[in-house]
């Protein structure tokens, strides 16, 4: 398979901006804004910050892992890296590149979280009309982002596709 070197280096791009983005707003909200001892602080109408520490995976799953859930949570995570920077050098798609190392970053930041704090700090909580989101982070959104834009983007293509062969088949 053909490495796409100018993919590989939009992606590691989109991974560093997450990444630092993810760290600097964690640092911001636990060292400036002093968040750990406020709990919860109303920012506006339907957003506030609060304090998480995330000893489990995404939405608080697999939280009874206890103390190894840190340790094995981190080497899966780095194991799922690899594999996306294998596909970020494979794809001949900016797009994909983006998402991809999007999604890379996040992970990173997660990570490095569980092994700097032993657990991830999440603090973004959205709510309305009675109806609450789960508490998350910078790096959570854009892993949930990015991977609704590839499965969008692997409809839409394949959508296309099937209308082409059609036509094709049709000819």
């Amino acid at each position: 398979m053909r490495l796409h070197y100018r993919s590989l280096a939009l992606g590691l791009f989109a991974a560093c901006v997450v990444f630092l983005l993810d760290q600097l707003s964690k640092f911001w909200i636990l060292f400036d804004f002093r968040l750990p001892e406020k709990g919860s602080v109303a920012i506006c109408p339907g957003l506030n910050f609060t304090m998480v520490w995330n000893h489990a995976i995404t939405f608080g799953m697999f939280g009874g892992a206890g103390g190894a859930g840190r340790i094995i949570f981190s080497v899966i995570s780095l194991a799922i890296v690899s594999a996306l920077l294998v596909w970020m050098a494979r794809t001949p798609r900016p797009f994909i590149a983006l998402t991809v190392g999007a999604i890379t970053g996040g992970a990173v930041g997660n990570v490095l979280d569980r092994l700097r704090y032993g657990a991830v700090v999440d603090f973004i909580h959205a709510h309305a009309f009675g109806w609450s989101w789960y508490v998350f982070n910078v790096a959570d959104a854009a892993i949930v982002c990015s991977v609704t834009a590839l499965v969008l983007d692997s409809l839409r293509r394949e959508r296309h596709d099937a209308l082409h062969g059609h036509t094709k088949a049709g000819s």
